[in-house]
């Protein structure tokens, strides 16, 4: 015989109690729990399927779910109710969900928790221990939201820190068209890239990428960004810049930790691209007759290797030549046959409508990347365009390939 609901003598503290949606079939077994629960300062609300407890849950908070596994009359596979367990995970993956069942086993009670149940209890039931698992579990669940609320909190400062490290705007370069943005995969991520105008006639442009993602490679970014910032006003050579940002580095970098980095000085003067690449992707440049250039890595990624020597190369831009510098997150954006979204891709879009500004073309690029992968990039993914409009017409110089 069912556990009828009885005032105890030691009621539920008013404030440990909470808003509980209870589900089963039976209309007298919701009503023994409703009495019980209301008499101990729980607010109740009862439903008889799956159905309307999934409608009930879209529709209004609660602070928990009791629940019977068992639906079918003719069955006692628990199937429904375990379906049940999943689907309300998926919608709250904190929601207290207490299940039971009058036909219990152990092999059902773990499959009922490995679904996603936070606690089993057996019909018929023990007042006091309902009681006590429910108010544990709202306890419990409560603690987990205060906890996820200041994470989240904390995650959105770490995120406008994090945006206040990237430019609010790009200068104007004369001859020139500019765009970038990142997509960090987290709430923050590990890209970093900055424009800046240096002098009348010259403008630095990097990109970076810290091994990682998340908090980590976000915290190693803003030394890196902290290290270089003073560097670039000193107007050095690409290559020695990248020594000694590589040098500050290495002592600050994790075992197991690296940056990638690219570093170029453009002139839009005399349109010289003097650059220099450590360990990164290498950025395309697409010439206005649709031919493309790698500007390939020649040198050791940060933070690992303190002596190392970088050298530097240099390239003349010519009027409609477009110059893409990225992060790996955005060509090994994944579909769902693990198909890379790859460089190709991008040079095939860059040349695509010779028209096009930088702005547009970098918002091209990203949806393509973005739909080719579902909407679920991998990993943290940036992007800068550089596009000449105005540039004298001049052939590759000495250092380009």
């Amino acid at each position: 015989m069912y556990a009828l609901a009885m005032r105890e003598a030691h009621p539920v503290t008013p404030c440990d109690t909470g808003r509980v949606l209870i589900a089963d079939d039976q209309k007298h077994i919701l009503d023994a729990l409703e009495m019980l629960l209301s008499g101990h300062g729980f607010s109740t609300e009862a439903v008889t399927d799956p159905a309307r407890l999934l409608r009930a849950l879209q529709k209004e908070q609660f602070d928990a779910v009791l629940m019977d596994l068992n639906y079918a009359r003719d069955t006692t596979e628990g199937a429904e109710g375990l379906d049940l367990v999943s689907q309300i995970r998926s919608m709250d993956s904190l929601l207290p969900v207490v299940v039971m069942t009058g036909w219990s086993t152990v092999d059902l009670a773990v499959e009922a928790m490995r679904r996603g149940a936070s606690d089993f209890i057996q019909k018929p039931w023990e007042n006091q221990d309902l009681l006590r698992k429910l108010q544990n579990e709202i306890l419990g669940a409560r603690a987990q939201r205060r906890a996820q609320r200041q994470r989240d909190e904390e995650l959105q400062e770490a995120r406008e820190i994090q945006d206040s490290l990237l430019p609010k705007e790009l200068p104007e370069v004369v001859g020139y068209e500019l765009a970038a943005m990142t997509q960090p995969l987290r709430f923050v991520g590990g890209d970093y890239y900055s424009v800046v105008r240096i002098s009348e006639r010259h403008t630095v442009l990097c990109i970076a990428d810290v091994a990682g993602k998340g908090l980590p490679a976000a915290l190693l970014m803003s030394s890196l960004q902290a290290a270089l910032r003073p560097l670039i006003w000193r107007r050095l050579a690409p290559r020695e810049l990248c020594h000694r940002l590589n040098r500050i580095l290495c002592d600050l970098t994790p075992v197991g930790k690296f940056i990638s980095f690219f570093y170029a000085v453009l002139d839009s003067v005399d349109n010289r691209l003097t650059y220099c690449n450590a360990g990164h992707n290498p950025p395309l440049l697409i010439r206005a007759d649709g031919t493309s250039t790698e500007l390939n890595a020649a040198g050791a990624v940060f933070g690992q290797f303190p002596q190392w020597l970088y050298e530097q190369s240099e390239l003349r831009m010519r009027s409609g030549d477009k110059l893409l510098l990225f992060t790996d997150g955005l060509v090994e954006a994944c579909n769902a046959d693990e198909e890379p979204f790859g460089e190709n891709n991008l040079i095939r879009i860059a040349g695509e409508d010779p028209s096009s500004s930088a702005e547009e073309l970098m918002g091209s690029l990203m949806r393509a990347a973005s739909q080719h992968s579902g909407g679920h990039f991998q990993d943290d993914a940036s992007l800068i365009v550089l596009k000449a409009t105005e540039a004298a017409t001049l052939g590759l110089d000495g250092g380009a390939k």
